[in-house]
């Protein structure tokens, strides 16, 4: 976000912004690529609603689209910790997960492709989705770089994981303890 720098993510991003999915892929490299190549591929949305999005630190739900300048940019690094105790993080999210949930047809699921190692993402979500929020059971035990690997290997296969519910990976966890 150094204005002296010389990188044209850089120059854009001061300019006219870049898109949201753009900046995670250059900011977290492997594993955010893995998830956002494997959602293209995967994603089955209901007509009329995007197929998946981006937790933010500070934003809630963003499309990866969605266009980022340097102000939005220096506002997503200001909440950069993911806190189920902040405000920043925890108001936005439910609120557009329950807007969300209120868009989608009964029967219809939610795909959790962020760490469930920890309940920062799985909580506020679940709270919201319920029995319909899933996560890929292949994820239990992998580090970050390893799960973008694995979604970037089941994109070359065009081979989708099995998912399972977010309450089974809460028992292992709790068992773990």
């Amino acid at each position: 976000m150094d204005p002296d720098l010389n990188s044209e993510l850089g120059a854009r991003l001061w300019q006219q912004g870049v898109p949201l999915a753009e900046l995670f892929c250059y900011t977290s490299s492997l594993y955010f690529r893995g998830k956002l190549a494997y959602a293209q591929l995967f994603s089955q949305p209901p007509a009329g609603l995007q197929g998946f999005f981006i937790i933010t630190s500070s934003s809630g739900l963003l499309t990866p689209d969605t266009v980022v300048d340097i102000a939005k940019a220096k506002d997503l690094a200001s909440g950069a910790e993911i806190d189920l105790e902040d405000d920043r993080y925890r108001i936005p999210l439910r609120r557009d997960a329950e807007g969300l949930e209120k868009e989608l047809p009964e029967g219809c699921q939610v795909v959790l492709l962020g760490s469930v190692a920890t309940e920062k993402y799985v909580t506020p979500l679940k709270e919201v989705f319920g029995r319909r929020l899933l996560f890929p059971a292949a994820f239990l035990g992998r580090g970050d770089m390893s799960r973008g690997a694995l979604l970037l290997r089941c994109v070359r296969e065009n081979r989708e994981l099995a998912y399972s519910p977010a309450e089974v990976q809460e028992r292992k966890s709790r068992r773990r303890s």
